[in-house]
């Protein structure tokens, strides 16, 4: 199925009523009425009637339900709003005032974190920050590929991107891919939907074999402009207990040096740049 095609049947199918959102996402968590039930400690018959919308949910029930389905912020507003309710969960700019230390606290930890690179992106994966290591890796990347939002993920498979300079190509696209696959299970989000049939459009080499025993993560291996090949592991981090939507699909993302080469490469960068 190609992108338009997934993107229009997402559409086709979107619930209207509350019933029908929270059977969806019962399906999707792989519950069945009884298991969902008893986690909200509800009796099935009521989950059931709420379904096929002989009985309507309160508020509290509502978020109840969210919760023990893990229902992303964005979508439990939309839950609400098919129940009869106002939303419940704001959504901000990183800019707003309210949200001045979640900023401070991304700033510090993304400049802590030099010399080496890091990062912060949203729920499409569009760039929304990152520490001044970044940019120099970038290089070589034409200017067309680097207009706002810049996308990570199209920037790691695009031919004209990343994907000519990562050694371990077939192992980290494939790692992303994943990633991408598990957040689409997790959030039903049709742009999302949209991003990941897009990117396996794209031609990838086949993982070469499993993963060797040695190893204890997936390194991203990026040849620089000078030819050395920087290698990185990666982590990934967010916040808490947001109850704001904007920091709850935020990212971290933290590179480290995988080997002594890549260390020393990056004290040199960041020298470079004082």
């Amino acid at each position: 199925m190609n992108a338009h095609a997934a993107t229009a049947r997402a559409e086709r199918t979107q619930p209207v009523h509350i019933g029908d959102h929270l059977r969806e996402w019962r399906q999707r968590r792989h519950l069945s009425q009884l298991d969902l039930a008893g986690d909200a400690e509800i009796s099935a018959r009521h989950l059931s009637f709420v379904e096929t919308g002989r009985a309507a949910p309160s508020r509290e029930m509502v978020l109840k339900l969210a919760e023990r389905l893990e229902v992303p912020l964005r979508e439990r507003n939309v839950l609400l709003v098919a129940a009869g309710f106002a939303p419940a969960f704001p959504q901000r700019s990183l800019d707003d005032p309210a949200l001045k230390s979640a900023r401070q606290a991304i700033d510090l930890v993304l400049k802590a974190h030099e010399p080496n690179p890091a990062l912060a992106y949203d729920r499409h994966w569009n760039l929304v920050t990152a520490n001044r290591m970044v940019a120099p890796l970038l290089e070589g990347i034409p200017a067309r590929l680097l207009g706002q939002p810049i996308n990570i993920l199209r920037l790691a498979f695009h031919p004209e991107g990343f994907a000519p300079r990562t050694v371990n190509l077939a192992e980290w696209s494939a790692h992303l891919l994943e990633r991408l696959h598990r957040q689409c299970e997790a959030t039903a989000d049709p742009e999302l939907l949209k991003l990941y049939q897009e990117l396996k459009a794209y031609k990838m080499p086949a993982r070469s074999g499993p993963i060797s025993a040695d190893n204890v993560a997936i390194p991203f291996k990026l040849r620089s402009a000078g030819g050395e090949v920087l290698s990185f592991i990666s982590t990934t981090m967010v916040f808490g207990t947001p109850v704001d939507i904007t920091l709850q699909e935020l990212a971290l993302e933290t590179f480290f040096p995988a080997d002594d080469l890549t260390a020393e490469r990056m004290r040199q960068m960041a020298a470079s740049l004082a």
